[in-house]
């Protein structure tokens, strides 16, 4: 479920302020077949405290281990990722495979992928449940699983992880509130979706640490 809407009273987060909590952590990258099982328990544990979908939990969680791995100055948390994804698709489930297909957005520029992803050759449009513009999803795309295939933008985990890299593509330290702002204007040039972001995912891992 969403996490409940600001009132009028309080105050929007202001770029640059504060960044959001991190909430408990997804476990350590260890490159073994424990992995995923530690992965699923941490999930199942988050999701009953955040009343989002273990599955989806675990997507999340996998990233933030990757770019532990791949880019640990970066600081990314599970919980911004899922803030975006709420955003994106609210609570609609995956399949089986991970799939969870999302109408591209509104279109908001020049094409650049000839419509092989968006489906329009006039302009671009954000795809996939995280939201990613087809010029970013070419250039930090990288499969989840590690299977070798091409990411698909239709597959939470690939859009989760391609998501992250994307966040933490420059030299941001999003753990520090000038890094968590000027990494989310970079993926999505608007405050006030930075503003919903950073209030979902304050708010998830608020929850994730409640006893």
């Amino acid at each position: 479920a969403p996490p409940p809407a600001p009132t009028k009273a309080e105050p929007r987060p202001q770029p640059g302020s504060e960044a959001p909590r991190v909430g408990l952590a997804a476990p350590p990258d260890r490159p073994l077949v424990s992995d995923q099982a530690e992965l699923d328990a941490w999930a199942t544990r988050v999701a009953g405290k955040t009343r989002l979908d273990a599955r989806v939990l675990a997507a999340y969680g996998r990233a933030e281990m990757w770019m532990q791995r791949q880019k640990p100055s970066c600081h990314l948390s599970w919980a911004t990722l899922a803030a975006i994804g709420n955003l994106a698709f609210g609570t609609e489930q995956p399949g089986p495979d991970g799939t969870l297909p999302v109408n591209p957005g509104p279109a908001e520029g020049p094409d650049t992928d000839a419509g092989k992803l968006d489906g329009d050759r006039t302009a671009d449009h954000r795809v996939g449940p995280l939201r990613i513009m087809p010029a970013a999803w070419h250039k930090h795309a990288q499969r989840a699983n590690g299977d070798g295939k091409a990411a698909d933008p239709r597959n939470l985990d690939d859009a989760a992880f391609t998501a992250a890299r994307y966040l933490c593509s420059g030299d941001d330290d999003l753990g520090a509130p000038a890094g968590w702002w000027k990494a989310m204007l970079f993926y999505h040039p608007a405050v006030n979706y930075a503003q919903d972001v950073f209030t979902a995912a304050d708010t998830y891992a608020a929850a994730s640490v409640e006893p």
